[in-house]
């Protein structure tokens, strides 16, 4: 080889070292740019939920303060009217006293909701977004890497706000759980079934499957990867699936009269069910108990 070929080479070797140099630097450039992109999207979302759980909590407490106020308005009469009886008939007062003690105790009632509607409220900073952003919320798990479809069967209606940031969250926590364990090319389907008066939610990932086609295995190695036997069947049927995430999800779904369902599904991955009986026109407020 010439020298004049040895130093060509040696140029183009130069070159091309310097093209993947910049190649590599631009790579992670677009890679930083795609993670602040998602960060940022993922923080707009939570602002807005945050302040849409507010107000829905206001709306909450609103209620629960006219409520409130009728009752003891309601005691405040029947004070009147029983302090005019005990003058002229006391057998008359005596039993305004008992409607008036019966009163007394709902007005107490009635308070201490609100009282824990506004304390629930300092307590849980957490944002809960709402159902109108689960486009965006796709986009962006669709961006970090996971494969989400979505189905919808029967009518949709429009739900309190309170109830649709609790659907919002369980597809939030779902789906953030189904990456963080699944990772990258896991296969989610969203289902939402409407019914006259409630709304079956379900999300299903295969997180186990995406493992095994993540090694590279073709579908017969995938299969023999994800082989499970009958008492991971079984196992799976009887665990109860908790964990910070899903249980703090529980009590936001029983608040609105829901039961959630947690369980892994053996050579799969995970499913979650939410059934939601009367969404409809509950208002998240029934059943609070009175501490």
């Amino acid at each position: 080889m010439t020298p004049l070929a040895i130093a060509l080479a040696a140029v183009f070797l130069a070159v091309a070292v310097a093209f993947a140099a910049l190649w590599f630097v631009e790579r992670g450039r677009r890679r930083r740019l795609q993670e602040a992109r998602e960060e940022r999207e993922w923080d707009r979302i939570d602002r807005e939920l945050e302040v849409a759980e507010q107000a829905g909590r206001f709306r909450i407490i609103g209620e629960l303060g006219d409520v409130a106020v009728a009752s003891v308005s309601r005691v405040v009469s029947q004070a009147e009217g029983m302090r005019y009886a005990a003058g002229s008939d006391l057998e008359a007062a005596t039993r305004s006293a008992a409607a008036l003690e019966t009163s007394a105790r709902d007005a107490l009632a009635d308070l201490r909701r609100l009282q824990n509607a506004a304390a629930d409220g300092v307590r849980d900073s957490a944002p809960a977004p709402s159902l109108h952003s689960a486009a965006d919320l796709f986009r962006v798990m669709r961006e970090a890497g996971l494969e989400v479809t979505s189905t919808e069967t029967g009518e949709r209606y429009d739900l309190r706000q309170g109830a649709e940031l609790v659907v919002f969250r369980i597809l939030q926590t779902s789906l953030g759980n189904a990456l963080d364990h699944g990772g990258p090319g896991t296969r989610a389907t969203v289902g939402f079934a409407w019914t006259a008066d409630g709304l079956h939610v379900t999300v299903e990932d295969d997180g186990i499957r995406a493992a095994a086609r993540r090694a590279g295995l073709d579908r017969d190695g995938v299969d023999k990867a994800t082989a499970y036997s009958p008492e991971d069947d079984l196992r799976a049927v009887t665990e109860f699936v908790e964990g910070p995430d899903l249980n703090a999800l529980r009590d936001r779904v029983a608040l609105y009269g829901g039961v959630l369902n947690a369980r892994s599904v053996p050579g799969v991955g995970f499913s979650l069910s939410v059934v939601f009986p009367a969404l409809r026109h509950h208002n998240g407020v029934h059943g609070v108990p009175l501490r």
